[in-house]
Formats: structure tokens, sequence, C-alpha cells
């Protein structure tokens, strides 16, 4: 098809060429025009439509699995139907093209968006022209970004997602790295390993949720449904509303931060043990046959040998721990000194409804995940390249 199509290119006289050309271009750009503001009208049916749940949840999937899918006929037909150099050069974006429209239009834009919004007040920007805009009284600059460090709560904010960073992403990959280890040494590994990776298919509401009964506090005298309550009754002490102990704030967090915990190490696990079979025996051997004890092969062989696994797993949990809401959002809803930057961004831009302030913090929160989602993406390329 393509050769015949080079032959034909070449019988052609130029006008015929540049003729034939722009219709390529415009089949190129029309069609899959025509195939978004299909994909657009169905968008706004899914936001505005009064029709049965139903009804839209089925419009949703043929909506989106067919839309893509069509899309990718279209752009992948118009692509093979070129000259053997244009199908080279334009069908490898038939494939990321339309991941990049998304992610344009989902997350570049919003993104652009939202940093506008930050620079007016709680109202937002008004409904006038551009220039008129930045004239406006309500256009503050980056005064929302001078409060969001220094108002008290994001200060407290910030004080507790360090707190998450040092021990909930450190104690997920030191947990998840020891029974990993130790796991590999029993003859129940598989079994050991589905309990301790059970807690991942949990969703952190869910898992909150479950939480939220182990630390159920009930006053003394009364019967304890609460796990953590019930054994410290049971051992004759006194019940205590753990995550809202406030006498112990900011320590108090670390009620929160087990669950993360208990919810990544499993993950952790499963990426060191992985890592930690990727070690030739040889090299064990050796070491043992130098004298070297379990701890020494431990900390001078594995560890140095899976040093980009370790910190690549750190790093992740670190984005996840820098991001989270919903562990905070259902056990406390940010009280008791347990803010965090998401739980703030929040309040600021639904609940008290100052669009400016929770757009800054919402970029303040983005710029502090992007240099680790960096050093993570640099670790992964390093890692294929070796």
């Amino acid at each position: 098809m393509g050769f015949l199509s080079g032959v034909e290119e070449r019988s052609q006289t130029p006008l015929t060429r540049v003729v034939s050309l722009l219709g390529r271009v415009l089949l190129a750009v029309g069609i899959p025009a025509i195939a978004f503001y299909v994909l657009y009208l169905g968008f706004l049916f899914l936001r505005d439509s009064d029709a049965p749940r139903g009804v839209i949840a089925l419009v949703a999937i043929i909506w989106g699995v067919g839309g893509v899918a069509l899309l990718f006929w279209i752009f992948n037909s118009i692509v093979e139907s070129l000259s053997d150099e244009w199908t080279a050069r334009l069908q490898p974006f038939v494939f990321v093209g339309p991941a990049l429209a998304i992610l344009t239009w989902y997350l570049a834009l919003p993104v652009v968006r939202t940093f506008w919004i930050s620079l007016f007040d709680r109202d937002g920007p008004p409904d006038l022209p551009f220039f008129e805009q930045i004239a406006s009284e309500g256009f503050v600059g980056l005064g929302n970004y001078a409060a969001v460090f220094t108002e008290r709560l994001m200060l407290e904010a910030f004080r507790n997602n360090i707190m998450w960073i040092i021990f909930g992403s450190t104690l997920s990959v030191v947990f998840g790295l020891v029974v990993a280890v130790l796991a590999d040494r029993s003859r129940f590994e598989k079994f050991a390993k589905s309990m301790i990776f059970l807690p991942m298919a949990i969703s952190f509401v869910g898992a909150s949720i479950i939480w939220n009964f182990i630390y159920e506090f009930r006053p003394a005298g009364q019967s304890q449904v609460g796990l953590l309550n019930a054994i410290v009754t049971g051992l004759g002490g006194v019940p205590r509303a753990w995550p809202q102990w406030v006498e112990i704030a900011p320590w108090n967090n670390l009620f929160l931060i087990i669950i993360v915990v208990w919810l990544q190490a499993g993950f952790a696990m499963v990426l060191f043990s992985a890592a930690l079979k990727g070690i030739p025996e040889e090299l064990m051997e050796a070491g043992r046959m130098d004298g070297a004890n379990e701890f020494q092969i431990f900390f001078r062989i594995m560890i140095p040998y899976i040093q980009g696994t370790v910190v690549t797993v750190w790093t992740t949990i670190v984005i996840f721990t820098l991001k989270i809401f919903d562990v905070v959002w259902v056990m406390t809803g940010g009280q008791f000194g347990t803010h965090v930057i998401a739980t703030q961004f929040y309040r600021q831009a639904f609940t008290a409804d100052n669009k400016g302030f929770g757009s800054a913090i919402a970029i303040v929160l983005l710029i502090t995940v992007i240099p680790v989602m960096i050093y993570n993406l640099k670790q992964f390329r390093e890692q294929e390249a070796f």
C-alpha cells in the first residue's frame, strides 16, 4: 500500500500533489476534530443530564472506552493511508497523541488555571478581560503564597507532613524490607507475603474506617469495642481516645501514620522481595565463607546491592505521604493538630470557599511533589540503563 502510494505520488503533477496534500491535511484535522466534538457532547451529557444513573453509567462506558477506540481507529487509518515515510513518522503519535491530549486537557491546563486563580482573593478572578482582571481589586499577586507560609494552621500542616515523611515513609520501608528478608527464608513464604500484602487491596478510606474501630473509645466502666482500648483495659489500664489525645500533639499524628505503614509495608515488601531474589547467591556464600554473620551480610551485601530499589520505594511512598488526605479526613477531619497540606487545601477551597488561598495551597503541594517525582524518574532511568 505504501509502495503504491509512493508510485502514485511520483506520477502526479505538482498542483495535484499540493491538492492531495491539502486534502490529507484537512482529513487529518477535520475527522479528529469531529471525533473530539462528539466526545465533548458526550461530556456535556454526562455533566448536565437528568437521565437515570443507569443510562448515564452506560453512556460513560460507551463514551469513554468506545470513544478512545474510535479515535485510535480514525487516527491509525489516516496515518496508514500515507506514504511509508510519513506513516513511520506519524504512527508513534497515534499511540501517545490521545494520552498527551488528555494530560494536557485534564492536567496541564488545570494547573495553569489553578495558578491563575491563586493570584486573586477569595472570590477568584472576576469575569473581565485579561488585563482588567490584573487591574481589579481582587488581584493580590503572590499574597496568597506569603499567607501559605505564615498562617498558623498551614505551618502546623507543614510540620505534620514532615512527620508523615520521616515516620510514615521510613517505617514502611523498614518493615517492608524486614518482612521481605524474613519471608524469603520461611517455609510459609507465599502465605506470609499474601497476608502482609492484603491491606494493599483496601482503599485508604476503608483502612481508616477499620482503624477507627481499632481506636474506638468509650468511657471507663463501659464495654470497650475498640481493639486497642480493650487490650489496655484488659491489662488494667485506662481507655483513651487515641488519635484525639491532644495532650501529646503533634505525636498523636503517629496513630494516623500507623495506618499508612500498615497499608504500604506490603507494597514495599513485594518490591524488596523481587530485588533480594536478584542478588547472586555466590556473593552471599562468599561473604559467609569470609566469616560474615547474617547481620553483616544484610547490611554490607544486601542493602548496598538493592540500594537503588530502597531509594525508589522510599521516594514513591514519600509522594503518597505528601499527598495524604483520606486517612486524616476520615479519622479526625484535621482536628486535634492533625491537619496536613491536602486537608488544608480542601478546607480552604471547599469549606471556607476561599478560592485564591486554596489554589495557592494546591500549587505549593504540586511544587513540593515535583522534585521527588523527578528524582524518582531519574532513579528508574538509571536502573533501566544498568
